[in-house]
């Protein structure tokens, strides 16, 4: 029997994305949409897209559900699951980050969503803090060096498209400020940076320095970062170190060759490159901010949570032109 699931929040971006996923899951059924502001509305009206595809109507009702995604805006989920106590068996997965540094809620502990480190914690959670979407991209390029305690300074610079700053209309979002445009925001102070560093500096087993540089791109989706170090490997002993790292995962992939988005975006994976120079290393990652940034880790996360295989309803194509 298929397990039931609940999205909160799903008139936004990632929730939107949930639905794309879940409605082809060979384990789940979609049970209620939850929306406060769109309730009444079928979700193919404000995503066409979904017509044929879900057509369900939205609702400010949640219902008793297996599996709960909460998709709604930062230091948000907190406040509706102490407004809608939810049952101790249900696996929550939030997509916010409320639960990512401080894990503890009431009765949940919330394990936190990188599958590449934490799969046997993740394996029967009941409750799962995903990573944000730049923390993934900049976590999977460090990782591997991490684990070896070869990290000291780090410089990242990362740009990401437009559906990274979600939904909600804001004047650097309006296509006539992005067409065609770039800039830096949040320098050396991202949200992401305290939640990179608590995973790195536990596997450093010393301190990290990030500086961390994101970028806006003039593009919907999909986040590349390069992180720039300085370290004695040779560069084949660096790509070793990687494949041996990320030998067992089937989201993250080594390449020889120049990495570009359009290799990610609509996909769940991550795709890393690394160039030498001298005594300086630059880590390139490549990720789908929506997907492996956002709700398909989530799926991910449910699938090892249940038990069922790691790529179900993940097996997709990335976009060729």
């Amino acid at each position: 029997m298929k397990k039931t699931v609940g999205i909160i929040g799903a008139n936004g971006y990632t929730g939107s994305e949930l639905i794309r996923l879940l409605a082809f899951h060979p384990h789940v059924t979609l049970s209620f949409l939850y929306s406060r502001s769109n309730s009444g509305t079928s979700i193919s009206d404000l995503y066409p897209d979904l017509t044929t595809v879900c057509e369900m109507v939205l609702t400010d009702k949640p219902e008793e559900v297996d599996i709960l995604f909460l998709c709604l805006p930062h230091k948000e989920s907190q406040n509706w699951l102490t407004q809608n106590p939810v049952k101790d068996e249900t696996l929550v997965i939030d997509l916010g980050n409320d639960f990512r540094l401080e894990g503890n809620f009431e009765n949940r502990n919330f394990i936190y969503g990188l599958p590449e480190i934490n799969k046997k914690q993740l394996m029967g959670a009941k409750s799962i803090a995903n990573p944000g979407c730049f923390a993934t991209a900049i976590q999977l390029a460090l990782l591997p060096l991490a684990e070896k305690g070869m990290l000291n300074e780090v410089f990242t610079t990362g740009i990401t498209g437009s559906t990274g700053a979600g939904q909600s209309l804001q004047a650097t979002t309006h296509f006539t400020w992005r067409n065609d445009n770039v800039s830096a925001y949040k320098t050396l102070t991202h949200q992401h940076v305290d939640e990179i560093l608590k995973q790195l500096v536990s596997f450093n087993n010393k301190e990290v320095i990030l500086n961390f540089v994101p970028w806006r791109g003039d593009f919907a989706r999909g986040i590349f970062t390069s992180s720039t170090m300085k370290t004695d490997l040779e560069l084949e002993e660096i790509e070793q170190l990687y494949q041996d790292f990320y030998a067992e995962e089937p989201f993250v992939t080594i390449s020889r060759k120049a990495v570009d988005l359009k290799q990610v975006v609509n996909t769940n994976r991550c795709v890393i490159q690394i160039e030498k120079s001298g005594n300086v290393a630059v880590i390139h990652s490549a990720i789908d901010n929506l997907l492996k940034g956002a709700s398909g880790q989530a799926i991910q996360n449910m699938n090892l949570a249940m038990s069922w295989e790691e790529n179900a309803g993940l097996n997709l194509k990335p976009v060729a032109f």
